[in-house]
């Protein structure tokens, strides 16, 4: 198997993508209540880890989410999959509005809507036989006929690149990447149309992580599945997705094509990203003096900076930062599927080859 990633622009069996929406998010939100104890009273906070989040997805389609660690991206996709219910906001799969569905209703969305967990080591019953793992679902769902669940199983091993006959070892028995292949396989079982990928190969050896990402290409180019790629390597992100949505401390600071987020960024924090990034940086022959450095640590998502949250760390703040939120709109001359939050947003680095 080669361990390097297939760039996607050099496809040219790559099919026509469906742009109307599969999957609406709109102003989704999650606080998390916290209790603190006050002298003799209790005082109520929350937890604010995603706050207004609004994006679509086609059908084919790969979105990537990236930011720094904490900044809701997980909680997001765990959301959409109403693994967490939504504290606000809409999810709208298809047209039909899930986000406050009772459990009973929400089952078929489910099958539709699956994930693929970061640790492969924890996602896995160990106590389960690789067999009765991926059989569940096509009782639950009752997709093959009684007695036909091996001949399934053993045809998703074959598909996640394993061998069919170790359908019946347990999760120990294989190696990091072979349980994130199962994995794989686990959210493939039900014919899903959306897939979250909550940064599938952040815990695998590099050697083995491009052999992991050419298999959800190949998935996605042949099943016409569509990604929300939950990440924060920029560069697995340039290969894989389609669009970009840039998060921070909780909201969506940029959103466009790959070609305009890496080429072109216009949030002073998509810029420090891409700067601060060694495959897209000196690799790639940034100059240093174009290095930006961000300082400070990322405020608390319990009393977040009013404004821009992002303006105690940007070089570019200025009074309307504290006092007005920015909103997620075309701005600059990147058009208008190239938004971004920010008062003063402008290309700032050219970063065009490194899209090449």
């Amino acid at each position: 198997m080669s361990n390097t990633v297939r760039s996607r622009d050099m496809a040219p069996d790559a099919a026509p993508v469906d742009t109307s929406p599969l999957l609406q998010v709109r102003h989704l939100t999650m606080h998390f209540p916290i209790r603190e104890a006050a002298g003799l009273r209790r005082t109520r906070k929350v937890v604010q880890a995603v706050d207004g989040v609004s994006f679509d997805l086609g059908p084919g389609e790969s979105l990537g989410l990236v930011g720094e660690s904490g900044c809701g991206k997980s909680t997001t996709g765990r959301m959409i999959t109403r693994l967490l219910r939504p504290t606000a906001g809409r999810i709208l799969f298809k047209g039909t509005d899930i986000a406050r569905m009772r459990e009973k209703d929400l089952r078929p969305f489910r099958r539709q809507l699956q994930i693929v967990f970061q640790d492969p080591y924890s996602s896995l019953n160990p106590r389960q036989t690789v067999s009765n793992i991926l059989s569940t679902p096509l009782r639950v769902h009752n997709l093959v006929p009684k007695g036909k669940e091996l001949d399934r199983v053993q045809e998703l091993l074959e598909r996640v690149g394993l061998n069919p006959e170790h359908h019946n070892r347990y999760p120990n028995e294989f190696s990091g990447g072979q349980r994130q292949r199962i994995g794989i396989a686990r959210a493939l079982a039900v014919e899903p149309e959306v897939i979250i990928a909550d940064e599938p190969v952040s815990a695998l050896d590099v050697s083995i992580q491009a052999q992991v990402m050419n298999l959800l290409d190949d998935l996605r180019r042949d099943l016409g599945i569509a990604f929300v790629f939950i990440a924060h390597d920029l560069g697995v992100v340039r290969h894989f997705c389609d669009r970009v949505a840039v998060m921070y401390l909780g909201k969506i600071v940029e959103q466009g094509p790959r070609e305009q987020i890496y080429g072109a960024p216009q949030h002073p924090y998509t810029q420090a990203l891409l700067s601060a990034a060694p495959d897209l940086g000196t690799i790639r022959g940034i100059p240093p003096k174009e290095r930006i450095r961000l300082v400070g640590d990322v405020p608390s998502p319990i009393d977040p900076p009013s404004g821009c949250r992002f303006r105690t760390r940007c070089w570019k703040a200025e009074d309307i930062c504290a006092h007005q939120e920015p909103s997620l709109v075309p701005r600059g001359r990147s058009g208008p599927s190239h938004a971004a939050a920010c008062h003063f947003a402008e290309p700032k680095l050219d970063l065009t080859a490194a899209t090449a």
